[in-house]
């Protein structure tokens, strides 16, 4: 099992042809040029399928085989083409709050990675579904901070900092963290549950988002929506099975496993 990425696959898969440097304008655009080529998915926790999380699984099925993953599975493909580039990263992990009341107590089920760039510390997600980073932002709370779509900001109390995002002017947690590195196995672990506990949203829910520049495009089970910064939401109810695998090929470039399986579990998803 090998623990290097093929930066060069890498590369040509998010469609990214400079010459990659670990600075700062380089992360940010490794970061929107992923989070547009490889969508948010979970189309293999819908279809009862393993997730496994290492490299030569990540690197087979987001590289080769044209699927997308859900958090655990982008951030740990990005974070190992970061380090390839020279950049140091540290993965952490998060109790997601986005839809939820501030205080919830929710399981700490999010990745998203810390990376330090000539002596500053940054942050990056791209695998937040509707609401992906694809950009970074510096590690200082307080302080809005514009992507290429909406303005993050960062709050911090007691060592406890919250991501939140600027939507249609309000501003938004999307969830709490610290900064203290995780292992490997503490993702295995959230893996597993949500990609099999029976009331997983990833289990029950086809959940798939893609970021692009101008765009955010989201589909929950039969609700095709489109998002772009200042206007209304498009929204679109897809009527059956075919519909949405369309979708799931053109908006979200995705190469489907198994269409005739796959299809027939979306006719299954109950109505909007």
């Amino acid at each position: 099992m090998s623990d290097t990425i093929d930066l060069a696959a890498y590369l040509r898969r998010i469609g990214y042809r400079d010459a990659p440097t670990a600075d700062v304008p380089t992360l940010r655009a490794l970061a929107a040029a992923h989070a547009a080529a490889i969508p948010f998915e979970n189309l293999d926790p819908l279809r009862g399928v393993p997730v496994q999380l290492e490299l030569d699984a990540l690197q087979r099925k987001l590289l080769h085989e044209g699927r997308g993953g859900y958090c655990f599975e982008q951030n740990l493909l990005f974070a190992a083409a970061l380090r390839a580039i020279g950049f140091t990263v540290h993965g952490l992990i998060a109790r997601v709050l986005w839809n939820q009341p501030e205080d919830t107590i929710t399981p700490q089920t999010h990745m998203l990675l810390r990376v330090e760039v000539n002596g500053e510390t940054w942050l990056t997600d791209i695998g937040f579904g509707s609401m992906n980073l694809a950009g970074a932002v510096r590690l200082e709370p307080g302080v809005a901070q514009p992507t290429g779509l909406e303005s993050f900001r960062l709050q911090e109390h007691g060592g406890e900092w919250r991501m939140q995002a600027c939507v249609r002017g309000d501003w938004l947690t999307l969830y709490r963290f610290d900064t203290g590195p995780r292992e490997f196995i503490d993702y295995v672990v959230a893996n597993h549950y949500v990609s099999t506990f029976p009331t997983s949203n990833f289990v029950r829910h086809l959940i798939v988002a893609r970021t692009a520049s101008d765009r955010r495009l989201t589909l929950r089970d039969r609700e095709f929506t489109v998002r772009r910064p200042d206007a209304e939401p498009e929204r679109r109810t897809l009527r059956d099975g075919e519909e949405m695998c369309r979708v799931l090929e053109r908006e979200f470039l995705l190469r489907l496993p198994d269409r005739a399986a796959l299809r027939q579990r979306l006719d299954a998803l109950p109505p909007v």
